[in-house]
């Protein structure tokens, strides 16, 4: 060929890759315009709100939103030399940097699905804990874990080193926190565990949730202004109540009194993302009680996760709202998968799902029937992966839009599974090296 030709070859492809960053960079901005005036709009104190009512009022809004998002991050992610390229889209945004400890917020910018706007202590300061001991719930010793999530401001919360943080009462947390635990290996064990109550915008990265226990009957503080009488805590790893933008991303749960992941009255706009399941019965309760129909907002993305050795069920039991349960992969069951009640819309795309040796127990899917015909309950299975026996049942009408409200990220193929949840769990990262 030519040398001319090769030098307008070249100067066509750096235009087309220059034009390609433009054009993403300009619909990136535009989504950020949305979810900005979606998120300033239901918040309506960003640094000290005490309850959250109905922090996403309208689930065709948030999918409108998604699909927003789904687009531009494809279009993005055409470009692939500039990712790792494992297929997980969250790894992807961040885990190639091997300057990764330098840039820790970046994570922020990497959430999918209905929690996606959740931004932490984004724009806070950073917080070093140095002080596993958790002594006096009222009082907390400034470098501990509890003095760092109950303040105010918005805090992106570290730990100076590796610890066993064994918790006296519940761990309240205020609103705009992260707690990213990536570069050492801190574990949340035999006490009590986190709590999540009336706040927004909370990112928990990165942990080991195990042995908690129920307590309570205690005063426990919430911000440097208030503390409070709590009654006996059900033991959850993490309990979500009446909370909004929400990530919970790369924990590894197990062994809880209650379960591992609860979130009731009234939350909303959660992601549940890339963490590891293991030894427990009652894993994971999506919504409060089948009477309890504030939670038709509820709308949670759970996604890239592993349901792996020792589980029984409820992985999730939704009631209620909408739900996108997406290329996770089930390895173990005992009694079923995913069930619910009170009419949740259940939307199952590009799982794995591996049935138990039990002949009884190969069925996904669990109804629990208390009143209505479950029959128009809309719950459907595409594009999933059903071995040694597994099969879901299907129901409902498959209404357009109401599984576009169940619709958070786009599914991959089913063959894809191993790999996009090859790392699910706490990841052991390093300084200096590609997480």
């Amino acid at each position: 060929m030519p040398d001319y030709i090769r030098f307008v070859t070249l100067c066509s492809l750096i235009v087309l890759s220059i034009t390609t960053l433009v054009n993403a960079a300009s619909s990136r901005e535009d989504e950020h315009k949305l979810e900005r005036l979606v998120h300033n709009s239901t918040i309506k104190d960003r640094f000290g709100i005490e309850r959250n009512n109905d922090a996403v009022d309208d689930p065709e809004m948030v999918a409108s939103m998604v699909n927003m998002s789904i687009r531009n991050s494809t279009e993005r992610r055409k470009l692939g030399y500039f990712s790792c390229g494992t297929g997980n889209p969250i790894d992807d945004c961040w885990r190639c940097d091997k300057n990764w400890q330098r840039h820790r917020k970046h994570l922020a910018e990497c959430a999918i699905g209905f929690g996606r706007n959740a931004i932490g202590g984004h724009d806070g300061r950073y917080y070093v804990v140095t002080d596993p001991s958790d002594n006096d719930a009222v009082n907390p010793k400034p470098g501990t874990l509890r003095y760092a999530v109950i303040q105010d401001k918005p805090l992106w919360i570290v730990f100076k080193r590796d610890m066993v943080i064994t918790l006296k009462q519940e761990l309240i947390m205020n609103s705009f926190k992260t707690i990213d635990a990536r570069g050492v290996n801190v574990h949340i064990a035999n006490g009590a565990c986190i709590t999540i109550q009336y706040v927004t915008n909370i990112i928990i990265h990165g942990l080991h949730i195990h042995d908690c226990k129920p307590t309570g009957n205690a005063m426990v503080r919430s911000s440097p202004t208030h503390y409070g009488w709590r009654t006996i805590a059900d033991g959850d790893g993490i309990s979500i109540f009446g909370g909004s933008h929400i990530w919970i991303d790369h924990n590894s749960l197990s062994n809880c009194a209650d379960g591992l992941i609860d979130a009731i009255i009234g939350s909303t706009a959660i992601t549940i993302s890339n963490n590891l399941f293991t030894h427990h019965n009652e894993v994971m309760l999506l919504g409060h009680s089948d009477s309890y129909k504030r939670d038709k907002v509820m709308q949670v993305t759970v996604a890239y996760n592993h349901f792996g050795e020792g589980l029984v069920q409820r992985m999730p039991r939704c009631r209620h709202g909408y739900f996108h349960v997406v290329n996770n992969d089930y390895t173990h069951w005992e009694m079923y998968a995913i069930g619910g009640s009170a009419n949740p819309t259940i939307n199952s795309e590009g799982n794995r799902y591996l049935a138990p040796a039990n002949p009884n127990a190969k069925e996904v899917t669990k109804r629990v029937i208390t009143n209505g015909d479950w029959k128009h309950w809309n719950w459907r299975s595409e594009g999933d992966l059903m071995l040694n026996g597994a099969y879901f049942t299907p129901t409902g009408a498959g209404a357009g839009a109401s599984y576009a409200k169940a619709s958070s990220l786009s599914a991959q193929s089913s063959s894809v599974v191993a790999t996009l949840t090859s790392s699910a769990g706490a990841l052991s990262c390093r300084r200096g090296r590609e997480c």
